[in-house]
């Protein structure tokens, strides 16, 4: 039995994707057969500045290039989450108790036909814009409270968005 306590937090970089319209992308995880969505986000890797890893990972995950955003605000700190119990030696091979992540807040300048979910690594199977206040209703239950927080930490950047 691992001791839960003594593994670190993965880092990982996180995108909030806002279109013109106030709204965020979320995107419907492939390897889970919950009714979850999520944002964009991944590890960053060893070396890796953590916007770098931002830019990378929603191209990765979503096919938007860096050209199609503009950088709106950074989290000041990081968030983190701990993994279920029942998850712990699942995921990520087990060398993980959590996430630390830097979050970024994107806004979208392109197209919806600008998105391609199908990349060469898909990680998600459907893809929508959502409410920002829905967000927590829509994640898994134990990264609620993280995206919760990221609701305050960006909420003036959320606000003028949705006035413009």
């Amino acid at each position: 039995m691992t001791d839960i306590a003594s593994l670190p937090y993965r880092p990982c970089a996180g995108v909030m994707l806002m279109n013109r319209d106030g709204l965020v992308f979320v995107g419907q995880r492939l390897d889970s057969t919950l009714e979850a969505w999520q944002m964009p986000q991944g590890g960053i890797d060893p070396g890796e500045d953590a916007l770098e890893a931002a830019y990378r990972e929603l191209w990765e995950e979503t096919g938007v290039v860096r050209e199609h955003v503009a950088l709106v605000a950074s989290a000041p700190e990081e968030l983190w989450y701990d993994l279920p119990e029942d998850l712990i030696g699942k995921v990520w091979k087990g060398k993980w108790r959590g996430q630390r992540q830097r979050w970024f807040l994107f806004r979208f300048l392109g197209e919806d036909a600008d998105i391609n979910i199908a990349t060469a690594e898909p990680e998600f199977r459907a893809w929508r814009w959502a409410q920002p206040a829905d967000l927590p209703e829509l994640i898994v239950p134990f990264k609620r409270e993280l995206y919760a927080k990221l609701l305050e930490v960006f909420a003036n950047e959320i606000a003028s968005a949705r006035r413009a």
